[in-house]
């Protein structure tokens, strides 16, 4: 009895340590956006994330509405016994939902709704998830379907691959996202292609975003003493602040929290040279690590609208019933 009993428990414990990946149907809340502008918009001098705002031969889709339906869409899971991942391939391959199993932690920004603001490159945007930037932030694709596939590998880990071809410069995008068996982690290898005779420059940040309250905390590299602005056009001390950053007086304020942060800002680590960064929520007693490899991948910034008026502005902007949000970027 003791030898079928230590097989029976085995047998179980190999069950739940394997890998699952399958597609199924997500029903999710979805405010509508108006047809895009069937007229071609070549430059018009609009400016976009301190570039010029080319769109050609994207449209434009920048008409919302406050009509909210149910939509379907093909969601793919990834799922082992510590982690489970929801993908949207519909919706730029935006990581949708990523789950602590041990103790029910999101450790990603899970929304209830999908509802637009005018934020992207074409227009409509949304917030929560994870999501890809190619070959500049809030890409062309980042509301548009992607090609997507799975792979089962040999060591039992299977990944999900996502690829795009970028219509203005047809550069091509590749994301496989792996999850492995006995690891509360997920791996996501990016490959870049030019596929053209020219020259193009590319910029390439992950953008997860993390459920925030008075709890929150960014955790940069212990070595790090300083934090910069878009462009490196100012600074300030990390993480007790003692500047003028982002026009408001920081002195004395430890900027890690966010609930000291009244209003919108960015942070850039400055000089990393450890191989990670996160965010803990100290009430939760949980949160969320980034590992890369610091000579490949250097960036690492966090976004938030901030715990003002202005962020519960965007609160009501971007989600229904689930609150302010924070962007860990890498």
């Amino acid at each position: 009895m003791k030898k079928l009993f230590f097989l029976i428990i085995l047998a179980a414990a190999v069950t739940q340590a394997e890998v699952k990946i399958w597609q199924q149907e997500l029903v999710i809340p979805t405010y509508t956006v108006e047809d895009p502008d069937p007229n071609p918009r070549f430059y018009t001098g609009r400016t976009y994330q301190g570039a010029q705002g080319r769109i050609y031969p994207y449209p434009m889709s920048d008409v919302l509405t406050n009509q909210k339906q149910d939509h379907t869409y093909q969601a793919v899971f990834l799922e082992n016994e510590y982690i489970q991942l929801s993908v949207l391939p519909e919706i730029g391959g935006r990581i949708f939902t990523a789950l602590d199993k041990t103790n029910q932690y999101d450790f990603f920004y899970r929304q209830s709704v999908i509802k637009p603001a005018l934020i992207g490159m074409l227009g409509k945007w949304i917030s929560g998830g994870v999501e890809w930037n190619f070959p500049h932030h809030h890409r062309a694709n980042t509301f548009i379907p992607v090609h997507h596939d799975f792979a089962e590998n040999p060591d039992g880990s299977k990944t999900l691959y996502l690829s795009e071809i970028e219509q203005r410069h047809r550069m091509r995008l590749l994301l496989a996202i792996t999850v492995f068996p006995r690891r509360s982690i997920f791996e996501v290898e990016i490959t870049v292609e030019n596929r053209t005779p020219f020259v193009h420059s590319l910029l390439y940040f992950a953008n997860p975003a993390v459920h925030v309250d008075s709890s929150y905390q960014v955790i940069f590299p212990p070595e790090t003493e300083y934090v910069t602005q878009h462009a490196k056009r100012e600074f300030s001390e990390w993480p007790v602040s003692s500047s003028y950053y982002g026009g408001r007086d920081y002195n004395g304020i430890n900027i890690s929290w966010w609930k000291n942060l009244t209003k919108p800002v960015s942070f850039f680590c400055w000089n990393p040279t450890s191989n990670y960064f996160g965010g803990y929520d100290h009430g939760k007693d949980a949160g969320v690590v980034y590992v890369s490899n610091i000579h490949m991948a250097p960036g690492m910034k966090f976004f938030t609208f901030g715990c003002g008026d202005q962020g519960k502005m965007w609160d009501e902007m971007l989600t229904d019933t689930d609150g302010p949000y924070l962007e860990l970027m890498a």
